[in-house]
């Protein structure tokens, strides 16, 4: 029994993650609508067509792998004369249409998130409510009632960015910024106790903070402090990685990804069924809010490439010929599927090391 469970909870993932992927073309496909821009396919699912219905100019497709969708707009990755094509339209329209998919995915994140807190009868705060006997951040100079706004540097508006500030703290040498009484006052450095999690030296809290009970506008304002800290997490993430501060075993691709659904779903399982299915949502929450981010980065072959490009034509009143800009697209996802393979065969190599 507790096998289908685990089958049924990774299935679910999988699901969850081809949903993602459509979701963030509906967001196209709706703000194409609204644009007027011709879409000739709207599909369910990639790879051979199962079944296809046409709707007014376009056809709606149900295809075989459950693993996300597409929408195909008219005169997007060629040239076309037909008035409704995308590149017809006035350059602020075609905008909001290559913006949309991002948006939608963090919306969706955004969404799943309140999903998440509804069932918590309380919520973490970041004031201090007291400390352990031996606490370095007492002794450090911090007080009961103190909050905190800032942790080695890292700004702190939720208990969240305090939790990832912690993991990508150095714990021999940590500032801390607390309001206390309408002023600022910075602590440190200082050293505190520390454990090792995936090979990295993480703080370990040593206080307590306040509860606060659940309420319709906490469900509300959280949703959206935790949709923004996971925000800031994914570029600070990206950033690390950059630096090479963070090396190609902390990177996951698909497989790595539905594995650490698999594990999250079985952490769960060693609880509840209802566990397991939060730790799922939480990890899509975070695939979400990641797709939504990294495909608004100005990179080729990503929305936000497009978007570089409709930026500098609204700017010089000149379009980039189609041709180049096809060129660049082209080259950035070569690199793209380069950059995928490698993390799939470490991906691939970790499931079979530990």
């Amino acid at each position: 029994m507790q096998i289908l469970m685990g089958a049924a909870l990774i299935l679910i993932g999988v699901l969850l993650f081809g949903f993602i992927i459509f979701f963030h073309e509906l967001g196209h496909f709706l703000l194409a609508k609204a644009a007027k821009i011709r879409v000739n396919e709207f599909s369910m699912g990639m790879g051979p067509k199962l079944l296809g219905v046409k709707r007014g100019e376009t056809e709606y497709t149900l295809r075989l792998l459950p693993i996300g969708g597409f929408c195909a707009m008219e005169g997007e990755d060629e040239e076309s004369g037909d008035p409704a094509a995308f590149g017809s339209k006035p350059v602020w329209r075609r905008i909001l249409v290559v913006v949309a998919g991002g948006v939608f995915n963090i919306l969706l994140g955004l969404l799943l998130m309140g999903l998440t807190l509804i069932p918590q009868k309380t919520f973490a705060t970041t004031t201090i409510s007291k400390f352990p006997e031996g606490s370095a951040l007492e002794a450090a100079g911090a007080r009961v009632g103190d909050t905190i706004v800032s942790f080695d540097g890292y700004a702190v508006y939720s208990d969240r960015d305090m939790s990832f500030a912690m993991a990508m703290a150095d714990p021999e040498k940590v500032t801390v910024t607390v309001e206390r009484q309408g002023q600022r006052l910075k602590l440190g450095p200082f050293s505190m106790e520390h454990q090792e999690v995936g090979g990295r030296q993480v703080v370990s809290p040593d206080f307590y903070v306040q509860p606060e009970a659940r309420s319709f506008l906490g469900v509300a304002k959280r949703s959206f402090t935790y949709t923004v800290a996971m925000t800031r997490m994914v570029l600070e993430s990206l950033k690390g990685i950059v630096t090479g501060r963070f090396g190609l075993n902390e990177i996951a691709g698909p497989v790595g990804t539905v594995q650490v659904i698999s594990q999250a779903a079985e952490a769960g399982l060693s609880e509840s069924f209802q566990k397991a299915v939060g730790n799922i949502l939480q990890m899509i929450i975070m695939i979400t809010v990641n797709l939504g981010v990294v495909n608004l980065l100005p990179l080729p072959a990503l929305d936000g490439g497009r978007l570089l490009f409709l930026i500098w034509e609204g700017l010089t009143r000149k379009p980039v010929p189609p041709k180049y800009e096809g060129y660049v697209h082209a080259a950035g996802f070569v690199l793209l599927l380069g950059l995928m393979a490698v993390i799939t065969l470490n991906d691939i190599a970790r499931i079979f090391t530990g």
